[in-house]
């Protein structure tokens, strides 16, 4: 694919709160684009109103991806520019956009991403935790394979970054302190650059405490855990040692 193959599709991130949080060439893509694929087309139409721009959409979610991307390729193929945005963030991150983008590369069809919005970034700096090395996890398996991805959790030493919903971010809080440890320390990011945003940092037992005894919570979560200590490990090493002697 040469330089001068023209973008049929981009990748458009969007503001994760905060309006302003929208770079220029995002907004002169979404202007000039034939059509707007969203997550949600009326929180995308909100925006576009905001910008002062005025777009067809088509409805592109995790519900009706497979139904629609052989119908959004032929359009690209005859030659329709198309932006992809979520309701908030960077497309394609925890959101519909990579089936998309595969088949789209898959067809020679020129697909270009441009940097901006995302939740994980600014919540992994403000946790105070080793930004040098960090695995992204997103959501955790709701029901199948969740212990099995919580127990495999245990042994990494990663800065560990996780998206949640407030309904379910007590019960994670507590499941990480009881496989990870209570005195693991991690930090609860919720509403990230809007009004009342909220960075909570403590062990995951205090963590789990705290927002348990709140009435209610809302807001995205993002929840970063820091990685299993050096020092940590060599002391289960120690103990394993000494209890293999003791045999």
């Amino acid at each position: 694919m040469s330089e001068t193959t023209p973008t049929l599709l981009y990748l458009v991130p969007t503001p994760i709160g905060n309006l302003e949080d929208i770079t220029l060439r995002a907004i002169r893509v979404l202007g000039e684009v034939d059509t707007v694929l969203a997550e949600d087309t009326r929180t995308s139409g909100r925006l576009l109103q905001h910008l002062g721009l005025k777009k067809p959409m088509l409805s592109y979610h995790l519900h009706n991806e497979h139904q629609q991307v052989q119908r959004l390729l032929e359009r690209l193929g005859k030659g329709e520019t198309m932006a992809l945005v979520s309701d908030a963030g960077t497309p394609g991150i925890s959101d519909p956009g990579f089936l998309l983008v595969r088949e789209c590369l898959a067809r020679g069809l020129k697909v270009e991403c441009l940097p901006g919005a995302t939740a994980l970034v600014p919540a992994l700096l403000k946790s105070g935790f080793g930004a040098e090395r960090f695995t992204f996890e997103g959501f955790l398996p709701v029901k199948k394979g969740r212990q099995t991805r919580l127990k495999e959790l245990a042994q990494e030493t990663r800065t560990m970054i996780f998206y949640e919903s407030p309904h379910r971010i007590v019960k994670t809080l507590e499941q990480l302190a009881e496989v990870l440890g209570p005195e693991r320390p991690a930090s609860v990011s919720r509403e990230l650059t809007k009004l009342f945003e909220e960075t909570v940092t403590a062990p995951l037992a205090e963590l789990a405490a705290n927002f348990a005894a709140r009435a209610a919570i809302k807001g995205e979560i993002v929840l970063v855990v820091q990685g299993r200590e050096k020092e940590e490990r060599l002391k289960e090493d120690r103990y394993k040692n000494a209890a293999d002697r003791d045999e």
